[in-house]
Formats: C-alpha cells, sequence, structure tokens
C-alpha cells in the first residue's frame, strides 16, 4: 500500500460574499516542500486556514498524513503546524517560557522539550531575546518566536503564510535553513510567499491559484513549458499564467 500523501485536498469551496475557493483540489507529498502562488484575494490564505481547522470548509475534504481532518480535527492538528503572516505569541512571556507552554499543550516530555527549545533558539539565532518578554520583541523576532513554537512539536505538515514577513536578510536566511532542516527529515513545508524569488530556490513544486482555483502546478521546468516562457524566472511565469486566467474568464 502506498504512502498517504503529506497533505490531499479534494473539491475544497469557501464562500464568503463571493467564492473564495472553488472545487480546489491539490495532493503534497511527504518530504516536499510546496509553494502555493496566487494574487492577492486568489484564496491562498483561506485555503491554508481551513487546512489548519481554522475555518470549516463549505464543501470538499481534507486529509493529512492519512488523517481525515474534518472529522478528527484534533488528531490532525496534533500532525501539524500553521504560522500566519502576523506572529501570535503571548506577550508576558519570554521566548524560553512560550516554548515551555506550548510544548506542554503538546503533553511533551519535559527534558525532550528542553532539548528541542535550545535546538530551535539556537538554529534561530534568538539566544540574546530568549530571555526578554515577547512584548520587547521586533516583528521579525516574534515571528521566529512564533516558527520556533510551531515545530516545538515536530509537526509532519508545515503550513506557512508568508512565513519571511518583516524579517531581515540574515533572519530571513535562518528561518530558511529551519525549514530546510525540517524538510529534510521528511516533514512537508506548504508555503505562500509574495516572494517569487524564494519559492523559485526553495520549492519543489509550485502551485498558482486564481479566483480560488488551481490554475497550474508543476516544477518549475514544468510552469515554464505550461507557459510557453522556457527561459522565464518564476516572476513572468507566474503573470503569464495568471494573465491567462483573467483572459480565459
Amino acid at each position: 500500500m502506498s504512502e498517504a500523501a503529506a497533505l490531499e485536498i479534494r473539491g475544497l469551496t469557501k464562500s464568503f460574499t463571493h467564492k473564495a475557493v472553488d472545487d480546489l483540489s491539490l495532493s503534497i507529498r511527504r518530504g516536499e516542500f510546496y509553494a502555493l502562488l496566487g494574487p492577492n484575494g486568489a484564496g491562498k490564505t483561506t485555503t491554508l486556514r481551513m487546512v489548519a481547522g481554522l475555518l470549516r470548509p463549505d464543501g470538499g475534504s481534507i486529509k493529512i498524513v492519512g488523517l481525515d481532518a474534518l472529522n478528527d480535527p484534533v488528531a490532525a492538528k496534533a500532525v501539524t503546524a500553521w504560522v500566519p503572516d502576523e506572529p501570535l505569541v503571548y506577550d508576558k512571556l519570554d521566548p524560553i517560557e512560550y516554548l515551555e507552554f506550548v510544548a506542554g499543550l503538546w503533553g511533551m516530555d519535559e527534558a525532550k522539550a528542553a532539548d528541542r527549545a535550545e535546538h530551535l533558539i539556537d538554529l534561530l539565532d534568538l539566544e540574546t531575546q530568549a530571555r526578554m518578554r515577547c512584548q520587547g520583541l521586533s516583528k521579525g523576532m516574534r515571528q521566529k518566536v512564533a516558527l520556533a513554537g510551531a515545530l516545538i512539536h515536530e509537526p509532519s505538515l508545515i503550513i506557512l503564510d508568508e512565513p519571511l514577513t518583516g524579517l531581515d536578510a540574515g533572519s530571513a536566511r535562518r528561518v530558511k535553513t529551519v525549514l530546510k532542516e525540517h524538510v529534510a527529515n521528511g516533514a512537508t513545508v506548504v508555503m505562500t510567499t509574495h516572494i517569487l524569488e524564494v519559492a523559485e530556490r526553495m520549492a519543489e513544486r509550485i502551485g498558482v491559484i486564481a479566483r480560488g482555483r488551481l490554475v497550474a502546478e508543476g516544477t518549475l521546468d514544468e510552469l515554464r513549458a505550461r507557459a510557453g516562457r522556457q527561459d522565464s524566472n518564476l516572476e513572468d511565469i507566474f503573470l503569464t499564467l495568471v494573465a491567462d486566467e483573467s483572459a480565459a474568464a
């Protein structure tokens, strides 16, 4: 029997005043770095919030490492990490206390949690801020603390919505290194970003959505072939694919 995909979405739909996600289907492999790209309002964040269990879809199914995320949300969330573009941490805690708190929520062994926290603090270059209250940290530092909290329980699926927002070049490099390490260890990363150079360098496959629908998917070379732009960078390919979708609407 083949191993279940890290993320399997089938026929996902969600409407607000308009249809934000329209019959979307995706299959993302374990140990894959996948970038989900689209213009503003395309449905990227809505899709990821449904996968993370923060929004209930109107229709469709979501499976995370074979777990039905809609019928067994607690089990699905236990193997998932969600990091939004605005860092959500407790202001009155310092990073070490925050990681201890999150590890406690997951019921982690205290010794293992302490080792993981120390490792993540080191990887993300947070040693000098480790005992500073989060309310005094910059947005970029808070973003790194939020990422460390999301990774403390070693999730199988890591969902990132604009993870490099507010980070300087050095911090962005640290975050990318951490994410690559987790993928190398078998985790799956699904990321949205408006920094297309990051997606071009880091993602094994790229999905492009527009108006809630998947309009193209594949490796960079496959997207080049789809767009008819063999020597183009991802930015040019992305703009071509989105323009083609708008023209066909």
